[in-house]
């Protein structure tokens, strides 16, 4: 199965992977329509700055979840075969309890929509769009180590 890493000594801290994410999660897919929008997407994943480092943060889809552990509703599942997180929106009830224990502050409440925004790996296509969006390759989609 396929996951995400990230090489830290490459970010340019440009963000073009959380403009990439915010697109293609965005109900019209196309950039000028979006920055125009009162709402645009928001990204699920945060590049964040430091001690003299950029850090792309996103779910991890760790193999024990705290944040499935943690889900009252059982909004969250974790797909073995898939290797990832799963989120049923219908099911979940915004209590945010996923985004309080997850250890790298991967997930992010949406106040708008009550749901918590979190990588998908962009489960609809064959690549993430942040690894295609990255200028200098910081972004890795591989096959698990």
């Amino acid at each position: 199965m396929k996951q995400l890493y990230y090489e830290v000594k490459k970010c340019l801290g440009c963000k073009s992977c959380e403009f990439a994410c915010a697109l293609t999660h965005s109900l019209t897919g196309e950039l000028f329509k979006e920055i125009n929008k009162e709402d645009p997407s928001l990204p699920r994943k945060k590049v964040l700055f430091s001690k003299g480092n950029n850090y792309p943060v996103s779910c991890r889809h760790c193999r024990e979840p705290k944040c499935v552990d943690a889900c009252m509703a059982g909004a969250l599942t974790y797909d073995k075969e898939k290797g990832m997180v799963l989120h049923d929106e219908s099911s979940c009830v915004g209590c945010w309890m996923c985004v309080m224990v997850c250890p790298y502050g991967a997930i992010r409440p949406n106040i708008k929509t009550k749901l918590p925004l979190r990588c998908d790996k962009c489960k609809d296509k064959d690549e993430p769009a942040c690894v295609s969006a990255c200028p200098t390759g910081a972004v890795i989609w591989k096959e698990e180590a």
